[in-house]
């Protein structure tokens, strides 16, 4: 069974977030939200989300997939943990994924030189942190090699079903993009 480090912080966005998780659950991956900020966060819209996990607590290397949802300040927060950054090092390294949305690929991940060379998407405005990444900032979903890009809110749906597809097959995304009438 595939699993799934949802990354949480003050300030992350809690629909980009909470969506992408909940499609993961329906499609039976193992997700659990890790927060870099305490075992509840105070998401960028003053939402309460409560975390599986804290970051101390897990190996996040031994995840298939670490997400990084945006927001602000909350990309920053998870730009600013050094034990995500050193995981997200290894699973870049290692090549296994990580998927990032709205500000995350380019504060997370743009900043950091991860997306050097790569296509990628993120949200309008933060192109300029994408650092040697070719940006599209008119797709809503881009995967290139191990890492998945996506560009804000709107596009939540979207990205979760690509990780899906990549993580356990086309046919479960299928079923659950059929489920929730998309």
């Amino acid at each position: 069974m595939s699993k799934v480090y949802a990354m949480i912080a003050d300030g992350t966005e809690e629909v980009e977030c909470l969506a992408v998780v909940d499609l993961l659950r329906r499609a039976g991956i193992d997700t659990a939200l890790v927060s870099v900020d305490g075992k509840q966060i105070v998401g960028s819209h003053k939402i309460n989300v409560q975390a599986d996990l804290i970051v101390g607590q897990v190996d996040l290397t031994a995840a298939d997939l670490i997400f990084l949802p945006g927001g602000m300040p909350g990309s920053e927060h998870l730009a600013a943990c050094a034990s995500l950054m050193s995981a997200i090092d290894k699973q870049i390294k290692s090549g296994k994924r990580v998927a990032a949305i709205c500000a995350a690929p380019a504060v997370v991940l743009g900043a950091n030189g991860y997306l050097r060379g790569k296509k990628a998407t993120c949200y309008p405005g933060f192109e300029g942190d994408c650092t040697g990444a070719t940006v599209d900032i008119a797709a809503r979903v881009v995967t290139d090699g191990n890492i998945t890009t996506a560009r804000g809110l709107g596009c939540a749906v979207d990205l979760g079903l690509e990780l899906i597809r990549l993580l356990v097959g086309d046919g479960v995304a299928q079923k659950v993009k059929s489920a929730i009438q998309y």
